[in-house]
């Protein structure tokens, strides 16, 4: 019977199974002894198997199985709000490290076993590849790049300060609210705006320096949106302070354009009030024509000299 080869062994099984019932017993002893060889034979491998990754290929592999689905946790968690880029860029920066041991294939030199053929291109749909891609994209279109320092070790100091003043404004609101529902209407905030009008300012502020920061490269030396943690939080806070508190942050600009607007309001006055107070009325003067002297008159004129 050892003879036999796997196919045969697995033609013999679907017979026996097929027999009548007086075969009973016969039938039970020879499918054990098939399903024995058949067990015996699986685990020494098929004849023509494809060779399984090496031992270091297959470690690399799963380390990248496993950053992925914590890195997949982190993104999924912190989706809303989004606080992506501040609680994940650890899981992310561990998965490049991953896939960078995968492409320089560590620890293979046989060019017929490299890891890095054998994971990233031995097949058409190139999962690792598909995977890395899709997490790279996601990070560069979350700009998270803005929210890190150079080299992506943790937060830029500005991204720190705006988001201690974010909560802070959060803070604020929630403390206000609580002190005047008890005596006003829900939809008087008067409380709210009044007290917390110079954290949202400072907040507001910021958010501005930051975009122009942002613009002429900054401090990540990427010149894009804001990350998208940053982006999201103003957005919030913006939304809570005029659409739900009802508030207004006076602006900056209103004292230079009230100066401009009267001084232009006024030009005309102090322009005809100039042009009457200096214009001269011109008098008419009367030029009395010399009459010629008489010959008699210079006679006596130069005898009196003379």
């Amino acid at each position: 019977m050892a003879s036999l080869c796997f196919f045969e062994w697995l033609v013999l099984l679907a017979l026996a199974l097929t027999l009548g019932p007086a075969a009973v017993e016969t039938r039970r002893s020879l499918a054990l002894e098939l399903l024995v060889e058949a067990e015996e034979r699986w685990g020494a491998g098929l004849p023509g198997d494809l060779p399984e990754l090496e031992p270091e290929c297959r470690r690399l592999l799963a380390a990248f199985a496993e950053s992925s689905a914590e890195l997949t946790k982190c993104l999924g968690r912190r989706a809303r709000p989004v606080r992506l880029c501040q609680t994940c860029h650890l899981q992310y920066r561990h998965l490049l490290a991953q896939y960078d041991n995968i492409a320089r294939a560590v620890g293979n030199s046989s060019e017929s076993h490299n890891c890095a053929k054998s994971i990233l291109t031995s097949d058409r749909l190139q999962i690792v590849v598909t995977l890395s891609e899709f997490f790279n994209e996601t990070w560069e279109t979350a700009n998270c790049a803005n929210c890190l320092k150079n080299g992506s070790e943790g937060l830029s100091n500005s991204t720190v300060v705006f988001l201690d003043l974010f909560n802070k404004s959060l803070t604020c609101f929630e403390d206000n609210l609580q002190g005047q529902t008890t005596y006003l209407s829900p939809n008087n905030y008067t409380e709210v705006c009044r007290n917390c009008n110079e954290t949202y300012r400072m907040l507001n502020d910021l958010y501005n320096n930051l975009q122009r920061m942002n613009r002429q490269g900054g401090e990540s030396g990427h010149s894009a949106h804001l990350c998208i943690d940053v982006e999201d939080a103003m957005n919030i806070t913006r939304k809570l302070w005029s659409r739900t508190f009802n508030c207004s942050l006076p602006c900056s600009d209103t004292v230079p354009v009230i100066a401009v607007s009267s001084f232009i309001l006024f030009l005309p006055i102090v322009f005809y009030l100039s042009s009457f107070l200096h214009s001269k009325q011109k008098k008419r003067i009367l030029i009395l024509p010399k009459r010629i002297q008489s010959n008699a008159s210079l006679v006596n004129i130069q005898e009196k000299y003379s």
